[in-house]
């Protein structure tokens, strides 16, 4: 527990930071998945409009270095060879 003043608002900083950074997890993880099931599901007008959506909040999650950038990169890269590979 905390014994300071200092430590007690660290820990509530630490408790506000930690939820939004859950939340924009979160939030990649459902742009992820909405393309790649729009790629499963063969729709590929779907999955380029998902997928352009999807492109900024990873890059926004990246900027906020909740992910590594080469983490967002690599998403990013596997994502859009998915979506140009559909027929």
């Amino acid at each position: 527990m905390a014994n300071s003043a200092q430590a007690e608002k660290r820990a509530r900083q630490n408790h506000k930071l930690r939820a939004s950074n859950a939340a924009m997890r979160s939030i990649l993880r459902t742009a992820i998945k909405k393309v790649r099931k729009a790629i499963a599901d063969g729709d590929k007008d779907l999955a380029k409009q998902t997928f352009s959506v999807s492109m900024s909040v990873i890059d926004r999650v990246a900027d906020k270095k909740i992910i590594h950038k080469n983490k967002a990169s690599r998403h990013k890269s596997r994502l859009s060879a998915a979506v140009k590979s559909m027929a």
